[in-house]
């Protein structure tokens, strides 16, 4: 049966976890896509990643899919993605459903408040 946990382990087994160093690092190269999956209001509230897309977790499939009126130019299928959420769990499970999608380079930089500690790019 499909639970909460089940989805979560098998997310995590696809999608890479990576540190806060190596995402500020891809933050400072410039060449990355970073998405943070929060709702709006979770975003007000703390800021995000400096320079990061607002594409909450309900929206993913609509931005990532180039067929639909709502696909978000900046989601190329080979374009280096790097998520973000309040955790890690939304960015881990978004993270699989741009794989299942095809999309080819997808990393999840675990939660918001570890990228702003460790010293990471933010905007309000």
């Amino acid at each position: 049966m499909k639970t909460a946990s089940s989805e979560l382990e098998a997310a995590n087994k696809i999608v890479p976890k990576i540190d806060i160093t190596e995402g500020i690092e891809k933050h400072k190269e410039g060449k990355s896509v970073f998405i943070d999956v929060r709702d709006g209001l979770e975003i007000n509230k703390s800021g995000t990643i400096k320079g990061a897309l607002r594409i909450p977790r309900g929206f993913i499939e609509f931005a990532a899919d180039p067929s639909t009126p709502h696909h978000n130019i900046a989601l190329q299928k080979d374009a280096d993605i790097v998520l973000v959420c309040g955790a890690g769990g939304m960015a881990a499970l978004t993270g699989r459903t741009l794989i299942e999608m095809g999309y080819e380079s997808v990393s999840n930089v675990g939660g918001f408040s570890g990228w702003k500690d460790g010293g990471g790019p933010v905007e309000e």
